[in-house]
C-alpha cells in the first residue's frame, strides 16, 4: 500500500497537473478540463476526506499520464479514456464538488477559454 501511494506521488504533483492542463487546453477540450478542475479544488478542501483526495489523485494521475488505454494524441477519441476515469471520480465523491469548487473551476475556465 505505501508503495501504491509513493508511486502516485512520483506520477501525481501539482507542477504536473498544471503542465497537463495547458498542454491539453486545445485537444481535451472544455469538459475534459472542467472535470479535471473540479476533482483538483474538491481535493484542496480541508473537508474533502483523505480517501476521496485518494480517489482524485488517482483519476488525475491518470489524466497526467502518457500511457493510457487511448492515446491522448488521436484526434476526437484519445481523452475518452481519461473523461471516462474523470467522471467516475466526480460521481465518487460527488458530496466534495459543490457550487464553491465549481466556481473555482469556472473561473479558470473563463482565464484559459475566454
Amino acid at each position: 500500500m505505501q508503495q501504491d501511494k509513493n508511486e502516485l506521488a512520483n506520477i501525481y504533483s501539482e507542477q504536473s497537473f498544471w503542465d497537463k492542463i495547458r498542454y491539453s487546453l486545445k485537444t481535451a477540450g472544455i469538459e475534459v478540463i472542467r472535470k479535471c478542475l473540479w476533482l483538483y479544488y474538491a481535493a484542496q478542501k480541508p473537508e474533502t476526506p483523505l480517501w476521496a483526495k485518494t480517489v482524485v489523485y488517482s483519476a488525475l494521475a491518470y489524466f497526467i499520464l502518457p500511457i493510457d488505454a487511448i492515446p491522448d494524441l488521436l484526434p476526437g477519441m484519445g481523452y475518452t479514456d481519461d473523461l471516462i476515469v474523470l467522471t467516475a471520480a466526480i460521481v465518487s465523491i460527488s458530496l466534495y464538488v459543490d457550487e464553491e469548487v465549481e466556481q473555482q473551476a469556472e473561473r479558470k475556465l473563463r482565464k484559459y477559454f475566454g
